[in-house]
């Protein structure tokens, strides 16, 4: 059956903070089952070259006159103007207002000293002649050239300047890695609460499965005790890459490990051992992809997407294996398309899994839409 779309996808505009993943693994379910304690880790393919760096990031190895600055400044907002409510009416795309938000982060990323930037719409300050220089992390002609992408090719604003704020972090991003969501902050504000009340969850081995950017990973690893350790796995070289750039930048490295694989293949050393399984899967219908906003059905990863005819494929495909994967007592969450998909996978793990769970719940996101579902190994 064809479920109902009900994931609000935004271009994420908002900043300060502003606001994978694998294909399925259709191996017989005897694949999951627990493996020695004497298995080495899966041997994992090579991780692709280092990701690009965020713009924020790169040093100020470029100039442009503050008259130029202005020029590309005013530019910008003109195109900006143009668009009005023209993508919002279409397709919730972004409209003037956010746009010219988004002007503002893009040089905020961009120049190196941002105390002048308040004074490019005027000529009134004395101290910014028109021949001073200013000192760009990107050269004046690149800037052009990414502010025209995001208005002619509405490619994200994210993958525009490089990154994304994401609870406390500020996570490298870049086309092939699917964008952050802040519904999905709430996986880890979830595994968060359950640890402070399990005991010896915060110890254990954790793994995310489709890590993407490694978002959840690394929330996960900053919350559990000495001891505890996440393992985060995707299918993709370049979702591999760039959630080990942000692992290493958090020194996180003896807490989150990253693994190339699709789903449970990266983690078959460590099945029927982990304290905690969590996942934001691919889970949207494959024929309401072409009707996403343009950003994101243009954009961002279709292997992060598309979750199959009813969108429901890599569900099942996690709700099979976490019974094999999870110890005694061990924790699972797994994000959904909202509501009817919410509650399949809710019945799965109650009524179909040979009473394998406990405590199953489903639970709302920030819009009131049941999102997750959550419940504990027996």
């Amino acid at each position: 059956m064809t479920l109902c779309f009900t994931r609000t996808i935004h271009s994420l505009p908002f900043k300060h903070p502003r606001f994978s993943l694998s294909n399925p693994s259709k191996r017989p379910i005897s694949n999951f089952l627990p493996h020695s304690s004497s298995k080495s880790p899966p041997l994992l393919r090579p991780i692709s070259p280092k990701p690009h760096l965020p713009l924020f990031l790169r040093p100020p190895a470029s100039s442009a006159t503050f008259s130029d600055l202005q020029k590309f400044h005013s530019w910008a907002k003109g195109l900006a103007f143009s668009v009005g409510s023209k993508f919002l009416d279409s397709d919730n795309g972004p409209d003037t207002d956010l746009l010219c938000r988004e002007i503002k982060w893009l040089l905020e990323d961009a120049v190196d000293d941002t105390s002048m930037l308040p004074h490019l719409g005027s000529s009134q300050n004395p101290n910014l002649t028109g021949s001073k220089l200013i000192r760009l992390k990107v050269d004046l002609d690149d800037l052009y050239s990414l502010w025209n992408q995001r208005i002619e090719e509405r490619r994200p604003f994210q993958y525009i300047v490089g990154c994304e704020h994401w609870r406390d972090f500020v996570l490298c991003v870049e086309e092939g890695v699917l964008i952050p969501r802040p519904e999905t902050e709430m996986i880890v504000d979830m595994v968060e609460e359950v640890v402070s009340k399990e005991k010896g969850l915060g110890k254990g081995l954790w793994a995310d499965l489709g890590t993407g950017s490694g978002a959840i990973g690394i929330g996960i690893g900053r919350i559990l005790e000495e001891g505890g350790r996440v393992i985060a796995t995707d299918v993709s070289e370049v979702a591999v890459s760039v959630a080990t750039f942000n692992v290493q930048r958090y020194g996180l490295q003896d807490k989150v490990e990253i693994r190339q694989g699709s789903w449970f293949e990266p983690i078959e050393d460590v099945m029927g051992k982990l304290a905690g399984l969590v996942s934001n899967p691919p889970y949207i219908p494959r024929d309401q992809i072409p009707r996403l906003q343009a950003e994101v059905g243009k954009h961002e990863p279709r292997l992060a997407l598309d979750g199959g005819e009813n969108g429901m494929d890599e569900l099942l495909h996690l709700c099979e294996g976490s019974s094999f994967a999870l110890g005694s007592g061990g924790f699972f969450a797994f994000e959904t398309n909202g509501d009817e998909q919410s509650e399949l996978v809710a019945d799965i793990m109650t009524s179909k899994s040979e009473n394998s769970f406990r405590d199953v719940k489903i639970k709302t996101d920030m819009a009131g839409i049941h999102r997750f579902v959550t419940g504990f190994r027996r």
